[in-house]
């Protein structure tokens, strides 16, 4: 065995950064997500290590300055190989920031090629003829095309993707991916030659992935969704670097009351919401009554705290296009959103001093706040929830369990069942 970290991760938020460590879990690699560049030390026996960022949404030129600094970092740290990791639904807007961060990455290892695949058909996320499909729609069809930040409304991702760089994009399709690593491997190797500098890869299933991660043994930098993540362990053991190590994801338990927070307005979450009213309580927060002062937040933490003691409580920012739209007539996107997180985020704090210990929390964006406010620096990655979301574990004096979910991920029940998982 080598002195680890093997592999070396930038992922553009925070619950897709705990969706790539839970893949890389699942896998067998022992994963630590930090939030930032880390400032301390990591455990020694980590096999990878992922770094959290927030450059999603971020102007361009930003994203890439945050991204190119935890590239050094993982550098420093003496990682193998280099994985930067974004939404399965290519969130995205004409000018970045994926096309961006990439090219930077590429540049900074001096490399000239890299694939591109955001796939992950455990979430129903596939790719066929250059084209993403979210179930049995195309992204463009999708409720993504009225998310309010990176509204998807083109599903060629060749497109997309060319779009925000100056490097040619080529396209490895299924029927070449179907073939196997070896035809994989080819097919990089011709579009690098022809001047490419990166190729989407259409994937349909799991076994598409693991021989696409397999073809990409060699590869200094990977981009994509977690999905394409799940050959990466085995290139490690085929090369004697990485042991069986089954017990990857296991944590300690906590103590103490359980909550949960979501800021998502996703189809997904708010359907998520909805099963939980049937039968739990919970606390709604409206951006306009923020913006107007009213302490929301005061008035939530008074409602949670006689209840959270005898059950598990939501408050939530989520709601339905329509009210989101109206929000943001009043207010715009950014400071609706801005809003509702920084509300959720202090309530986040107030309920770890009310004594909760597991916190369920839904958004990207959300969880990034909730993290930050809570001076989560460094998360231990722990077992699957649904695909994609994990338990994860913080370092510290004051630890916590943490379940940090993507807003579009998750069974109609994600609620329930994560809190069954650890109660």
């Amino acid at each position: 065995m080598v002195n680890k970290p093997l592999l070396g991760c930038i992922a553009d938020d925070f619950t897709g950064g705990t969706d790539l460590a839970s893949t890389l879990v699942a896998s067998g690699m022992r994963t630590l997500q930090v939030i930032g560049v880390p400032r301390e030390p990591v455990p020694a026996d980590i096999d990878a290590i992922v770094i959290a960022l927030k450059t999603r949404t971020q102007p361009a030129g930003e994203a890439v300055a945050d991204s190119l600094a935890a590239l050094d970092w993982l550098k420093a740290a003496g990682c193998r190989q280099f994985f930067f990791k974004y939404c399965s639904t290519f969130d995205s807007t004409p000018e970045g920031n994926i096309g961006p961060v990439a090219d930077a990455l590429l540049a900074a290892l001096e490399c000239r090629f890299a694939l591109a695949c955001p796939a992950f058909p455990a979430n129903q996320r596939t790719l066929y003829q250059g084209y993403l499909f979210v179930g049995e729609l195309l992204l463009s069809e999708s409720g993504m095309r009225h998310h309010p930040l990176t509204p998807m409304t083109d599903a060629n991702l060749v497109r997309v993707l060319q779009r925000q760089t100056a490097r040619s994009v080529g396209l490895v399709p299924w029927h070449t991916v179907s073939r196997g690593a070896p035809a994989i491997r080819a097919a990089f190797d011709q579009l690098e030659q022809a001047g490419h500098g990166y190729a989407i890869v259409d994937a349909l299933d799991d076994g598409h992935l693991r021989a696409i991660g397999e073809a990409a043994a060699g590869h200094r930098l990977i981009t994509g969704g977690s999905g394409v993540a799940l050959g990466l362990a085995e290139n490690f053991r085929r090369a004697g670097l990485l042991g069986d190590n089954r017990q990857a994801g296991a944590l300690p338990g906590l103590e103490g009351p359980s909550a949960v927070l979501s800021g998502s307005c996703s189809l997904a979450t708010n359907a998520q919401v909805e099963h939980w009213q049937r039968h739990r309580p919970s606390f709604q927060l409206d951006p306009l009554r923020l913006a107007e002062g009213r302490d929301l937040v005061a008035e939530a933490l008074a409602w949670a705290a006689p209840l959270v003691a005898r059950e598990p409580v939501l408050i939530y920012g989520s709601a339905r296009p329509e009210q989101v739209r109206a929000a943001q007539e009043q207010l715009g996107a950014a400071r609706a959103g801005e809003l509702v997180e920084q509300a959720l985020s202090r309530i986040a704090v107030g309920l770890r001093e009310l004594g909760v210990s597991k916190l369920v929390v839904a958004g990207g964006e959300t969880s990034g706040a909730v993290v930050k406010a809570l001076e989560v620096r460094a998360l231990r990655i722990g077992t699957l929830i649904d695909p994609g979301v994990p338990w994860t574990r913080t370092l510290g004096d004051r630890p916590l369990l943490l379940a940090l979910k993507s807003g579009n991920f998750g069974s109609v029940d994600f609620f329930e069942k994560a809190l069954g998982r650890v109660e």
